[in-house]
């Protein structure tokens, strides 16, 4: 089945290009297991390449798990490495290609950007065999480019080239945690109430993208010094780029990470403040009404004696100095800063 899609679109379930190795593409089907043929002898192809087959399946189609088993010439543990239910960024070589496990960010609508998408890949001479479970922006762009006739001209530069689209889309969400975190701060320093609640979603989508960023690092960076014969030079340059590129989000999460932990930490310290202060006041409001207190409480038991009982100016009297105690007290602990 020939494959084609245009910008925007998501990816067909069976998608399938012969590339020449110059930079161009043309779609395939999926019996054209091995690269077609050239008239030009390879050193008549100038900075030509060998040509190779790209392969990108649906999981769920039908034909993908039927086509890996019979037409493909995978064994079972590669079989199972594309199809498995739960995958984690890695790299792992076997004969003379590797199994390469990628993650994306989700930006399908309505869906959580760190809820990462995986890419499975095996890679080797003369095909590059993929299999997705949902669409990835990452590999649209790179169908895209291919239609527009910029082809990876090597299956190491295609997985260089999908490994730094990978790291592209996840940029601008990385970035979209920090102006969170901004925020965040410009609330504190205007000593507006910060909702503890977003900031720990902050710090647990920043978790959850450095779960896969990390191991995807270490995955690129053993591609790039793994001892694969159809890996040159200029392919591993791309491919410790994408590293490099990827190392500088993982940074960026950290940085996120150390961030809420530090704004946590204001939120907490500005609390405690606030409560100290409310203690202090509190304090300071029982030291001034307990001498009041005693006071009122000695000339109100019933027992004789009790100065000016019978006075009918005693009343007044009596509330005149408790107002002029309260009003010695309450400047006394003014003048200590309690109040």
């Amino acid at each position: 089945m020939a494959a084609s899609i245009t910008d925007g679109a998501t990816l067909p379930p069976v998608l399938c290009f012969a590339l020449d190795g110059r930079g161009a593409a043309a779609p395939a089907t999926l019996d054209a297991l091995s690269p077609p043929g050239h008239d030009a002898k390879p050193e008549a192809r100038g900075k030509g390449r060998p040509p190779f087959i790209w392969v990108h399946l649906q999981r769920e189609d039908p034909r993908t798990r039927a086509w890996l088993e019979a037409e493909s010439g995978l064994d079972s543990f590669l079989q199972s490495a594309l199809l498995a239910d739960d995958t984690r960024p890695r790299c792992t070589v076997h004969g003379e290609g590797a199994i390469i496990i990628l993650r994306g960010v989700n930006l399908m609508e309505g869906a959580e950007p760190e809820d990462m998408v995986s890419v499975r890949l095996w890679v080797d001479r003369s095909r590059v065999i993929g299999v997705w479970v949902r669409p990835l922006s990452a590999v649209e762009d790179l169908v895209s480019a291919i239609e527009r006739g910029i082809a990876p001209v090597s299956p190491g530069e295609l997985v260089g080239k999908l490994a730094q689209r990978l790291a592209d889309r996840m940029e601008p969400h990385v970035a979209e945690l920090h102006e969170e975190l901004d925020a965040f701060e410009d609330e504190l320093l205007e000593d507006e109430p910060v909702k503890r609640g977003a900031l720990a979603k902050v710090r647990r989508r920043a978790i959850r993208l450095r779960r896969y960023i990390g191991p995807q690092r270490d995955a690129l960076t053993t591609l790039s010094i793994e001892d694969l014969s159809w890996l040159i030079d200029r392919d591993r340059s791309r491919v410790r780029e994408a590293a490099d590129k990827t190392t500088r989000i993982l940074e960026e999460l950290e940085a996120v990470r150390e961030r809420a932990a530090l704004i946590q930490d204001q939120i907490v310290e500005a609390r405690g403040a606030r409560m100290d202060r409310y203690m202090v006041l509190l304090s300071a409001l029982a030291a001034i009404f307990l001498p009041l207190t005693l006071f009122t409480g000695l000339l109100g038991i019933n027992v004789e004696g009790i100065p000016f009982a019978e006075r009918e100016w005693a009343f007044a009297a009596v509330t005149g100095l408790i107002i002029v105690a309260a009003v010695i007290l309450t400047f006394v602990f003014r003048k200590m800063k309690l109040l």
